[in-house]
């Protein structure tokens, strides 16, 4: 059973149980109410009655009570309409009126006022109702309120349903939001305006950061292990080989070797250090208004030597406003993501073979674009260069890098609002594109 559900019906169960003995108390009390009004009511003509008999008699002081009342209460009895009017005597014998005995009339509410003349009560006047006179009245007040009572019942079932849900949505916005968590979807904590499900939704983000800190961190130590087993392989290979007795040419090139797997080594290390420091930033820390094409210019002076040892031309395009298109960041942050794009480019490149790097404006955002006329990124690889640690194999040398490089342009891209992205070209080669914000 759903809480919602559980909640409503006990909602409904209690509210039913209390409506129902407070209407049947209502509906039991109609009556007598009914009754005493009409008691008062007839208390009243009873009493005016015996006011106006008793002017007569002062005028009058040598009439009976029979006398006066015959003199004018044909007319009052004829418009009393559905009440008994009488008068009796102060032997309670009726000498005027629709019965002699009154107390043969049944069924009827009767009220009498004392008469008095000469220092003395001389008589009663006495108004009588029959009670059907009332039912029809009595049952349409019933009706009445039982409708009353129904509309509100129906109102208060309303109002349970949607405090129920109420109660619950935030119960099932959570619930949404730790599956998105368990999915691994990028999700906000539900807000809500309830004390105690805010905490809840809080202690669920504390864990999620916990849990996901946790997580990363075993992603980096698996992937560190992965990646340094080799290299560490090799040192301890090399190492062994050396205390062997060999030729000084063999000894030099092993000692090579362990320069080189150590460079590695500790390249991988920085880098991975400068990627866990980004990562760990929550915005930009000195930024500034960039050149984007003097950008560009810089990055492809730094690795001059590099291209140029491969007989590489690399050509930079600033038309269309890119000479003069500004971004707001931090200048070696920046140089830093151009100089991985373009160094992959410079790899990655045949002998002899032709780079563009473009700088183009795009309404409110900046594109770097770097082609290449390499063999483009593999289909089975698209899905994980960005990964931390993946790393395709160079056509001039066979060896990968660290497999940071992309994983700390996205990171980079990311601090200042932008994207990066990599495809291959429909005329062969690969194009890197960083984009980030125009300045303003």
């Amino acid at each position: 059973m759903k809480i919602r559900t559980a909640i409503f019906g006990v909602y409904v169960a209690a509210s039913a149980a209390g409506f129902a003995v407070l209407m049947a108390f209502i509906l039991k009390e109609v009556r007598p109410r009914y009754v005493e009004s009409m008691r008062g009511t007839l208390g009243d003509t009873a009493g005016l009655l015996a006011v106006m008999m008793e002017g007569d008699l002062a005028r009058q002081p040598e009439v009976d009570l029979t006398t006066v009342w015959k003199g004018n209460g044909f007319a009052l009895e004829k418009a009393s309409g559905a009440l008994r009017v009488y008068v009796t005597d102060t032997k309670g014998d009726v000498v005027f009126g629709a019965a002699k005995n009154p107390d043969a009339c049944v069924a009827e509410v009767r009220v009498t006022a004392p008469v008095k003349a000469k220092g003395g009560t001389v008589g009663f006047v006495g108004v009588a109702r029959p009670l059907s006179a009332v039912t029809d009245a009595i049952w349409h007040a019933r009706v009445r309120l039982m409708a009353g009572g129904v509309a509100v019942g129906i109102f208060m079932m309303a109002a349970g349903w949607w405090i129920a849900s109420k109660l619950t949505h935030s119960l099932e916005r959570l619930t949404e939001y730790a599956l998105a968590v368990r999915d691994g979807k990028a999700v906000r904590p539900p807000q809500s305006r309830a004390s105690e499900v805010a905490a809840l939704a809080k202690a669920f983000e504390e864990m999620r950061v916990a849990l996901e800190g946790k997580a990363y961190v075993e992603r980096y130590t698996q992937a560190l292990a992965h990646e340094l087993k080799a290299p560490l392989s090799a040192i301890r290979g090399a190492a062994e080989l050396l205390q062997e007795t060999m030729p000084a040419e063999e000894r030099a090139k092993f000692l090579a070797h362990l320069r080189v797997e150590s460079a590695r080594i500790q390249q991988m290390v920085d880098r991975m250090l400068q990627l866990a420091a980004l990562e760990a930033r929550g915005g930009l820390e000195d930024a500034e208004l960039l050149a984007a094409g003097e950008c560009a210019r810089e990055v492809v002076e730094v690795l001059r030597s590099a291209w140029q040892a491969r007989g590489l031309s690399v050509r930079i395009e600033t038309a269309g406003g890119g000479e003069v298109a500004q971004v707001r960041g931090e200048k070696f942050l920046v140089v830093q993501a151009l100089t991985n794009l373009v160094q992959n480019a410079v790899e990655f490149s045949p002998d002899g073979g032709a780079i563009v790097v473009r700088v183009e404006p795009e309404g409110k955002r900046v594109r770097w674009v770097i082609e290449d006329d390499g063999p483009g990124v593999p289909e089975f690889a698209r899905a994980r260069i960005f990964e931390r640690f993946y790393s395709l194999p160079r056509p001039a040398s066979g060896r990968k890098s660290t497999g940071l490089g992309l994983s700390f342009v996205r990171e980079i891209a990311l601090l200042h609002g932008g994207e990066v992205t990599v495809e291959n070209r429909a005329e062969g080669g690969a194009r890197a594109v960083l984009v980030l914000p125009a300045a303003e």
